[in-house]
């Protein structure tokens, strides 16, 4: 189902060379920097490869992690700090703020902000198998399982890693409580969309259904309220996008407990509940409208134009037409003024974000070799070098759209 999520793009980084030269003081130590060099090189060059995998992204990743943990980790047996911290300098774009770096001299804002890119990788990866055509049911446990890693990676940035930066992040950059926590949300709300879908194709009780889908669309309520302080320029399309999934879901609720009602012989309440799915059905309309002509960050998606909206629509109609008529000829129920409470709790199906975990620090990163950079020699390196290097937008492929066959487990 391809334009059905919306992403936003991907951070843009400074080249870095880690060359030390004065202070890599043995053969060993120069092969760290020059290790480091080339796997940040090809994990870049992944993010942007049409044929990466989750496999592939996660060698490229621990590679990289793996030696970038040599400037992070304490390497001479004491508590303090790694001495190679602080010894380079990092620039990153964010992913709401459009061209614009922010830098910081340390190795734990270079580690969150790639981790970062890759949580974001996932999500991409996931939007894209969930846009092909006849996705099969591996596909989909693999758009679900990426959701909940890319879910897994901001939660433990924003818990682990993101607090031990000298210097916080600002208002409104990738790496501030309210942008992490959306992403951690978002995910965990996508790849419950990928259980109802599945639930809906396998018939499963309505209730559980009703359940799901309402516990999603509270997953998208609670990540727009977390933005509703950043920003309009920078954070209008985002929420759009997650208010028309709020409403979406909360339609699919209100339409599933109304069959649910109606198997229970509460025709009146049943029929309350699918005119309620009617008006968030028709709200979710307006909203993918009004998202469609916001401008900011991010691809546009396009949901209101899929066979799993528009069946939806059909959905509630029909249900209701039904309900209407039974109560015509059976029940004979009063309407209730009010919709009906929606209190439901899903037993199963809820999306936990996959813990992520650095690999193992490099076999090369010993201690030895650690003694030999000398921060007393100076480094001959991008210290020297203009500081206002330009970071060039990430060019991201074309997501093409394929046929939408209205498959509805993507």
């Amino acid at each position: 189902m391809a334009h059905w999520f919306h992403r936003n793009p991907l951070k843009a980084t400074a080249p870095v060379s880690f060359n030390f030269y004065g202070v890599a003081g043995s053969p060993a130590a120069n092969k760290i920097c020059n290790d480091l060099r080339t796997t940040r090189v090809r994990l870049l060059e992944m993010f942007t490869d049409s044929t990466c995998t989750p496999e592939i992204m996660k060698n490229a990743s621990d590679a990289y992690f793996s030696l970038l943990q040599g400037f992070l980790m304490s390497l001479d047996g004491t508590t303090q700090e790694n001495k190679m911290r602080f010894i380079q300098n990092f620039k990153w774009t964010d992913t709401l703020q459009g061209n614009i770096p922010s830098a910081q001299q340390d190795a734990v804002f270079e580690l969150v902000s790639m981790a970062f890119n890759v949580a974001i990788w996932y999500t991409k990866f996931a939007s894209k198998l969930a846009g092909k055509e006849n996705i099969t049911e591996p596909e989909a446990k693999d758009v679900h399982k990426s959701l909940k890693v890319a879910a897994g990676i901001f939660k433990t940035l924003k818990e682990v890693h993101i607090p031990r930066l000298i210097t916080p992040a600002e208002k409104g950059r990738d790496l501030e409580p309210r942008v992490m926590d959306a992403y951690i949300i978002q995910c965990q709300a996508e790849a419950q969309e990928v259980t109802i879908a599945r639930a809906i194709e396998l018939k499963h009780n309505a209730s559980l259904i009703a359940a799901l889908a309402y516990e999603t669309a509270n997953f998208y309520q609670k990540a727009d309220h977390t933005l509703n302080t950043l920003e309009p320029e920078c954070s209008s399309k985002w929420r759009k996008y997650l208010q028309l999934k709020q409403y979406f879901y909360m339609a699919y609720a209100f339409c599933y407990h109304g069959q649910t009602l109606l198997a229970s012989d509460k025709c009146g309440e049943a029929i309350r509940s699918l005119q309620e799915a009617e008006k968030c059905y028709s709200r979710a309309e307006a909203l993918c409208k009004e998202y469609r002509q916001t401008k900011g960050p991010g691809s546009t998606a396009k949901p209101s134009e899929q066979l799993f909206f528009l069946k939806l629509g059909a959905l509630i109609k029909t249900t209701l037409e039904k309900c209407q008529r039974e109560n015509g000829f059976i029940y004979f129920h009063k309407v209730p003024a009010e919709p009906p409470q929606l209190e439901l709790k899903a037993s199963y199906g809820l999306a936990e974000p996959v813990p992520f975990e650095l690999p193992p620090l490099s076999e090369q990163c010993t201690p030895e070799v650690y003694a030999t950079f000398d921060l007393t020699k100076g480094a001959k390196n991008d210290k020297a070098k203009p500081k206002d290097e330009e970071v060039k937008p990430v060019k991201e492929p074309d997501l093409k759209p394929q046929k939408d066959t209205g498959c509805v487990i993507s």
